[in-house]
């Protein structure tokens, strides 16, 4: 099992644990269909035998200067949240706890493969603890291979007991509270009546007489499926809070950085290491992010994303550019760690030696190019079109992402198209019209246009096989048309036909303008 390290803050709303108000019993109280009750208490009022879950009446009958306050669990839990996403300084893998047997918030970090950046577990546990102490929070954190071991040792583990050798699982916990195994309440009121209170007691008891004992099933498996997670016989996977980078890069400072400068200086570093690692893969980027991780407990972060995979730290460097102004660098910056969070494979380009310029034309030099104008303006604003199997013209292309390929060249030949179409065809005013071909004046948009010259017709039919009339349909007659001034046109008459033979006068239209 992956060695797994916990930090559980015990009071997300605390601000500091040495003042007054933590000295004396205090309880967040909410109210629901039974009344009020306690949320959370302080350490104080469980001394006085206050708990989660009393009715505020009760609380107050046992210590009558009870100190409350109103919870706020959406609050605590963007705090928790937060917090999550700033310890992504030990380790890409953390998530949230969402055990709620003993009341208390806490998270999970996966510390395989990271202690020795802090100088090992004790030191990365200790760093957790101070640092979250220093940000107002009464913390404990415990190391261990499961983290069901590590959870039992943060909540009822002594100040010695806090890291579990590896392997030492069963006798680290031996002496522990069978709380540590994250049963419900309902459950360790009947261990208790068994006579059993740590979860040592349960090593030698066989499994077929507990369930005797309980007359339930369902609660010697849960007692026993708990234990087997705490020792490592039972795998309990823990899902990251996001998925972890497929490649990663970091830079710590003994000084905090503040100035924009600096951060610009570190990005080039770890943008050369991470580009090192995806050559050597054979791999390329696709989307980057950029962490910063503050002294203050707070993080922030860039991202920035490419149409094709990529990796050339210049043409990163250039697109982070423009956004780490956006980076708050408050009192101080400790970290940063860049992820490469998209990867695919990326092979060398296949240079054309016939071409004398193959930068303006090769597709890294456009893949470039549409980077910049998109994660400038918003990649929603990029994007490529791609043909469709219809001959009518507003249907026989698409809007695409512009990481898709399309062959243009493999399309069946057409005559010359208008380099833009109208959203839909807008109608004009024939002044002159030759029988059977293109009119000599119109007005378009209120203004009048007289026609030089003009070629077609080009005839588009209905497709019948999405026409709920196949016999009466509306056929198109296009035509290429320049005016006097010299500008082009893209006209056609639209007549409803009855078995070739028009019914009632034709209407024309303006659909696109040739460049």
């Amino acid at each position: 099992m992956k060695r797994e390290s916990r930090n559980a803050p015990s009071c997300p709303s605390a601000e500091a644990p040495e003042t007054d108000i933590f000295r004396k019993p205090l309880a967040l109280v909410e109210a629901d269909a039974k009344g009020v009750r306690l949320t959370a208490v302080n350490h104080p009022a469980q001394e006085l035998g206050l708990h989660i879950g009393m009715t505020l009446a009760d609380a107050r009958a046992i210590h009558p200067g009870l100190e409350t306050a109103p919870a706020t669990p959406e609050k605590d839990q963007d705090r928790l949240l937060a917090m999550a996403h700033w310890c992504g300084r030990y380790s890409p893998w953390v998530n949230v706890d969402d055990t709620h047997v003993s009341g208390t918030k806490g998270l999970w970090i996966d510390a395989s493969g990271c202690a020795h950046l802090f100088g090992g577990e004790d030191n990365m546990l200790h760093d957790i603890t101070a640092r979250l102490q220093a940000f107002g929070f009464t913390a404990k954190a415990a190391m261990a291979d499961t983290p069901g071991a590590a959870w039992a040792l943060a909540r009822y583990g002594s100040a010695e007991t806090r890291r579990a050798a590896p392997k030492k699982n069963k006798q680290t916990l031996k002496p522990l509270y069978l709380g540590g195994l994250r049963l419900d309440q309902e459950i360790l009121v009947l261990l208790r009546r068994l006579g059993l209170t740590r979860i040592g007691q349960l090593y030698d008891v066989p499994r077929a007489a507990l369930t005797r004992r309980f007359k339930s099933q369902d609660i010697s498996t849960a007692v026993m499926a708990r234990l087997d997670q705490a020792l490592g016989h039972r795998h309990e996977p823990i899902s990251p809070l996001m998925p972890p980078p497929n490649y990663r890069s970091r830079l710590s400072f003994a000084d905090p950085l503040q100035l924009l400068g600096g951060i610009k200086l570190s990005l080039e570093k770890l943008l050369e290491t991470l580009c090192v690692s995806l050559n050597t893969d054979q791999k390329g980027a696709r989307v980057l992010t950029l962490w910063a991780y503050r002294i203050d407990g707070k993080v922030s972060s860039v991202r920035i994303a490419t149409s094709r995979p990529s990796r050339d730290p210049k043409h990163f460097q250039n697109l982070f550019q423009e956004k780490l102004d956006r980076i708050d660098a408050g009192f101080g910056i400790e970290t940063l760690i860049l992820n490469a969070d998209v990867v695919e494979d990326l092979t060398p380009d296949q240079v054309d030696l016939q071409k004398d310029d193959v930068t303006s034309l090769s597709p890294k030099a456009l893949a470039e190019w549409v980077d910049r104008i998109g994660n400038h303006d918003g990649t929603e604003k990029v994007f490529k079109t791609a043909p469709e199997e219809s001959h009518i013209p507003e249907r026989a292309c698409r809007t695409a992402g512009t990481e898709e390929d399309h062959d243009w060249e493999k399309q069946p030949d057409k005559p010359v198209r208008p380099f833009r179409l109208l959203p839909r065809p807008e109608q004009i005013q024939v002044m002159a019209e030759i029988p059977e071909g293109p009119p000599l004046t119109f007005t378009w948009r209120k203004v009048p246009r007289r026609i030089a010259h003009a070629e077609g017709p080009e005839r588009i039919a209905p497709e019948w096989w999405q026409d709920t009339n196949p016999i009466r349909s509306n056929i198109r007659d296009y035509y290429r048309v320049e005016d006097t001034e010299g500008r082009r046109y893209w006209l056609f008459r639209d007549g409803l036909y009855d078995d070739d033979t028009r019914q009632g006068p034709p209407q024309w239209f303006m659909h696109g303008i040739f460049a």
